[in-house]
């Protein structure tokens, strides 16, 4: 099947986004690609459904945000959580310089 490979590399984020403490589960429907619910049990809200597939000009997969943008390449895992992890972090959690307005020291 030729979703096999997009789920194995769904499931190997899977590993490593629970590693790091997010909730993240591989769902299959019946009339879409299979996906990855990542969830920060800390702030439920914070939710992202990722995918994977071939970029349209090459076979090499990478992953996507939910709204069609590349997010990271298939086979570095950790890049991809950690983009996720990153992502998924409530702003009173992130570094003080990364929520300064643009523009301010």
């Amino acid at each position: 099947m030729v979703s096999d490979g997009r789920v194995g590399h769904l499931r190997a984020l899977e590993r490593e986004l629970d590693a790091r403490g997010l909730v993240a589960r591989v769902v299959r429907t019946r009339s879409g690609p299979a996906f990855l619910r990542v969830v920060n049990p800390a702030a439920a809200s914070l939710a992202e459904d990722v995918t994977c597939a071939p970029a349209p000009e090459s076979q090499e997969h990478y992953f996507w945000w939910s709204w069609g943008e590349r997010m990271h390449r298939a086979d570095d895992v950790g890049g991809a959580a950690g983009k996720l992890a990153h992502v998924l972090q409530p702003l009173d959690q992130r570094p003080a310089r990364e929520m300064r307005p643009a523009g301010r020291p």
